[in-house]
């Protein structure tokens, strides 16, 4: 017997350290954009029979799991949203293995979510929506999270909803009796059940929340290795997040990427994380079958609904999103100086999430226009020094690469260690031709923003709240700007 124990242990030494590999693939902020699209100046980009071939090649090669962020819905735009509400979510049975619930899948209330909850066999999770009693809403065999073996290693798969779900969700499209609680004091929770209870070899978060919530999470709640990012709209490659032992990636919007990672094990140890974006362009195939469904019910919708499809007008040149959260893009800058040419500020900001997508040269459709810009706001006006406008400007700054980085119009600087220097500002609103000057900080400017930003970015309101005569205007965004688009008066503006 001794003998044969000897014999048997290096075996069981050599097998706890045989290595695998487990793939995550990530899509998240899908928004009902089942038609391939124009996305960073780049034509026929995603598509749901694109990311639906990509998956099934994914999953051939075995060990993988599927996670999706969620907002999948978004009421009023694109029209087949409204049309086919949650029509191809079971187009990813069998390939999708858990959903985090997003803030737009709620769109259409309660009702219309469970109808749509009952047509898939993957779950959805999102651990701090809780009923009057505590307990998650969301369950899978008990618990508010996820485990799965796959390729010989247990991972713990959770989602919760970001802080500004409580704002972003109307209460009357809530399960009854349910309410959100603090994101992170669950997210310890769970981490430490997933850890000390279930003895998983790694800890993995889906979604729904912002980039710096995400980021603010993993160093306040040690044990999660990945993040797949979502809810921003952000595009990042695979990278550690600063202070922190945990991985984030973000696959952007609208099935433009998904996002790919591969956890490397040695025995149960997670070794190494690799991995970054899939971009979904035309050089990746479609599913025949489901582009099928999507051309079908895509022309069954221009049939319908003929006046989504109308043209406001016609561009000479595209004006792209590109660099949207990151700098100055050629339609954050047009809509800007539409809206505070139209309000009289001195500088008008909207947050790089006002936009999310560019307009194309030519012929622009009622389809076009809002799925660029999709969210209607009201102009808010207040008059700030000097010194606020700079403390405000500071802010920007600090969200650059986010969604609550702002586009921006009457105002320049130049942007060193993070901070704004030689700030200038319009010396006559009504007059942009006289050119800029430097801005005083005794000085009173008037400042238009959306009423988004000014009354819920966090940051931004409460600096708004400071100015003096903060006022909502009866300006509405949208009409602006399709009025400009009308007139022809959509040419970008040269950077700042």
């Amino acid at each position: 017997m001794t003998r044969a124990l000897l014999l048997l242990l290096p075996l069981s030494l050599t097998a706890c350290q045989t290595t695998r590999t487990v793939t995550l693939v990530g899509l998240s902020d899908y928004h009902a954009h089942a038609v391939p699209f124009t996305a960073e100046g780049e034509a026929n980009r995603g598509g749901v029979a694109r990311a639906i071939a990509y998956l099934k090649e994914a999953k051939g090669r075995g060990d993988t799991l599927v996670l999706s962020g969620g907002d999948t819905l978004n009421k009023g735009v694109p029209t087949w949203s409204d049309e086919y509400p949650c029509v191809e979510w079971p187009w990813f049975n069998g390939w999708v293995d858990a959903m985090a619930l997003g803030n737009h899948d709620l769109d259409y209330g309660t009702e219309a979510f469970e109808r749509c909850r009952a047509s898939i066999t993957y779950p959805v999770l999102s651990a701090n929506l809780v009923k009057e009693d505590g307990e998650p809403y969301f369950q899978v065999e008990g618990h508010p999270w996820l485990v799965r073996e796959v390729g010989g290693v247990r991972l713990g798969l959770f989602a919760v909803g970001g802080p500004d779900m409580a704002k972003l969700v109307k209460a009357e499209n809530l399960p009854a009796g349910t309410h959100w609680e603090d994101g992170r004091a669950v997210a310890r929770r769970i981490v430490t059940e997933l850890r000390e209870r279930e003895k998983v070899d790694a800890v993995v978060l889906f979604g729904h929340q912002s980039r710096e919530d995400d980021e603010a999470l993993a160093r306040e709640v040690p044990g999660i290795d990945i993040i797949l990012g979502t809810h921003s709209h952000y595009r990042g490659e695979l990278r550690l997040i600063e202070g922190t032992r945990t991985y984030y990636v973000s696959p952007y919007q609208y099935l433009a990427y998904l996002s790919e990672v591969r956890l490397q094990f040695k025995g149960k140890k997670l070794e190494q994380v690799t991995g970054g974006l899939v971009k979904l362009d035309a050089s990746r195939p479609e599913d025949p079958e489901v582009a099928a469904r999507v051309a079908e019910l895509q022309q069954r919708l221009k049939e319908k609904r003929p006046e989504r499809f109308e043209v406001l007008g016609r561009l000479p040149r595209a004006l792209p999103d590109e660099g949207i959260s990151t700098g100055e893009a050629p339609i954050g800058r047009w809509a800007t100086e539409v809206l505070r040419q139209a309000s009289g500020a001195h500088a008008f900001f909207a947050t790089s999430s006002t936009f999310r997508g560019g307009l194309p040269a030519g012929a622009v459709t009622v389809e076009d226009f809002y799925a660029a810009i999709p969210y209607r706001n009201v102009l808010a006006l207040a008059e700030m020094t000097g010194a606020q406008l700079q403390e405000w400007l500071v802010l920007v700054e600090s969200r650059r690469g986010a969604d609550g980085f702002s586009q921006f119009s009457g105002v320049r600087y130049t942007a060193r260690d993070g901070k704004p220097a030689e700030v200038e500002i319009l010396k006559d609103p009504a007059h942009p031709e006289a050119g800029y000057t430097r801005l005083d900080p005794s000085a009173t400017y008037r400042l238009g923003t959306l009423e988004f930003q000014a009354y819920t970015a966090q940051g931004y309101r409460e600096l708004f709240g400071k100015a003096s005569n903060p006022r909502r205007t009866s300006l509405d965004m949208h009409t602006l700007l399709i009025e400009a688009l009308k007139a022809g008066s959509a040419e970008p503006l040269p950077a700042h």
